[in-house]
């Protein structure tokens, strides 16, 4: 069994799936109701940075998700008394953090990039940390070095082993200048986490400014920091003597809702996203509108569905905040298989984010993947080395086949193709759709979606 399938496998078990295949029978509209939850990107970060505080953490609307589940056993490893009295809702005590032992670590660790966050706050608490090999989606290299130098920069020694990274700070860390090459919420976060108690300022240039990233400075600023946002992608964080827990409710997560807005779209399905948000979906929807879709903002959430019986194609160029997330196109290039004419996705996030458009093709789709990119003069986001095109044209009729999912978003769209298409599609690896889509089976259910476990 390859890492990809035991990566699957694992994360289904965390969330209680009975099966990690699924046979769907497609060409049915999905139409019904269903709620979107904390986000993934900022329900785990949020639970690392209860660490930094002196005092029990209480975080709210947390997803029943798998990647939650790896870092609860990662904070519960280091000594973190983590408790859920009540649905979606965690308490973190990290009175007493402790070291851990690297075969505790790695086993939890191999199905997740969170790991490299615990190390500012371990920092500070222990004096070092241990880092094992990382995890994650294969969607491209997604190099950790802008996260090493910045804690370089801080007074940390990086001492880079074959089992791992041990990362040491004699010292303690002190703050810095850092200018991150890329505006990376990774390295963003690891900045945050590691300045808010390091001795001094740090100004942090060239930052991701990400709503989940606003909702972490939020959750820091309520233990005690001292963080400033300023104009230009600049970060001033202030180093405090120590600091409390957090209140929190974590904010909804904008890609699930995008990923059911885009089902809607390609199965002409009508679906009522509750928790979705208008101001973190404002560049999304304005996609999607311009693609077809249609879309009624409420108090409690948003309607999606068709508007127009014609889809139309698009250009679309993926960027950090506030431009096109890389999250969001996976899931709207299917249904931009069904749009009359040619569409063209400029990937500049990710190098291997295309790997997903394989089966879609062999679903009858007509995507043609441009390894070193298109040229184009009328381009808003800068060219990046290694950045991709899709030519997608369309419309065409999707049939079933036998899928493999590869990565998060790349899985849910995979679902979406398999719903639309005619005849039976057979999906396996879907557990590793479990790591960002909370109860997606019975949301899948709850919509009218014709599928059974295999097996």
């Amino acid at each position: 069994m390859n890492s990809l399938v035991q990566d699957a496998a694992a994360a289904g078990a965390r969330v209680g799936l009975k099966s990690d295949e699924i046979v769907i029978r497609g060409g049915k509209p999905l139409v019904g109701r269903i709620e979107v939850r904390g986000a993934k990107n900022l329900a785990t970060k949020a639970m690392v940075a209860a660490l930094l505080g002196d005092t029990p953490s209480i975080l709210k609307d947390v997803p029943d998700i798998s990647d939650v589940k790896v870092v609860r056993g990662l904070l519960e490893v280091h000594g973190v008394r983590v408790t859920d009295p009540a649905r979606g809702e965690l308490i973190l005590d990290p009175s007493r953090v402790e070291s851990a032992h690297f075969a505790e670590i790695d086993a939890h660790a191999g199905s997740s990039r969170i790991p490299i966050l615990f190390c500012g706050p371990l920092l500070h608490k222990l004096g070092e940390a241990f880092i094992p090999d990382l995890g994650g989606c294969r969607i491209g290299d997604r190099p950790i070095d802008f996260h090493l130098d910045a804690l370089r920069a801080m007074g940390a020694v990086v001492d880079k082993q074959v089992s791992g990274i041990h990362i040491t700070a004699p010292n303690g860390l002190k703050g810095a200048n850092i200018e991150l090459p890329y505006p990376s919420v990774g390295a963003t976060e690891q900045v945050l986490l590691s300045s808010v108690l390091a001795e001094g300022t740090t100004e942090l240039r060239n930052a991701a400014i990400e709503p989940e990233i606003m909702d972490l400075i939020a959750i820091l600023q309520k233990m005690g920091a001292i963080v400033t946002v300023e104009p230009n992608r600049t970060i001033f964080i202030e180093g405090v003597k120590s600091m409390r827990g957090y209140t929190h409710r974590a904010i909804n997560d904008r890609n699930e809702a995008a990923s059911w807005a885009s089902a809607a779209l390609a199965t002409n399905g009508d679906i009522f996203v509750e928790g979705a948000k208008q101001q973190e979906l404002m560049t999304f929807l304005n996609v999607f509108r311009k693609v077809g879709g249609g879309f009624d903002i409420q108090d409690d959430g948003i309607r999606f569905y068709r508007e127009l019986d014609v889809l139309k194609p698009v250009v679309i160029e993926t960027d950090v905040h506030p431009g096109f997330m890389t999250d969001w196109q996976q899931p709207l290039v299917v249904a931009l298989t069904q749009a009359e004419g040619q569409s063209v996705v400029h990937e500049t996030v990710y190098e291997n984010r295309f790997g997903f458009t394989d089966a879609l093709n062999e679903m009858g789709a007509d995507i043609v993947v441009h390894k070193e990119g298109l040229p184009g003069h009328d381009r808003r986001v800068a060219r990046r080395p290694f950045e991709q095109a899709a030519v997608v044209t369309g419309p065409t009729k999707l049939h079933g086949a036998n899928v493999r999912v590869p990565d998060l978003r790349g899985g849910f769209s995979h679902l979406i193709a398999a719903l639309t298409a005619e005849g039976e599609s057979h999906i396996t690896n879907v557990g590793i759709i479990s790591r960002g889509y909370e109860h997606f089976i019975p949301k899948l259910r709850k919509l009218g979606a014709d599928f059974d476990f295999a097996g």
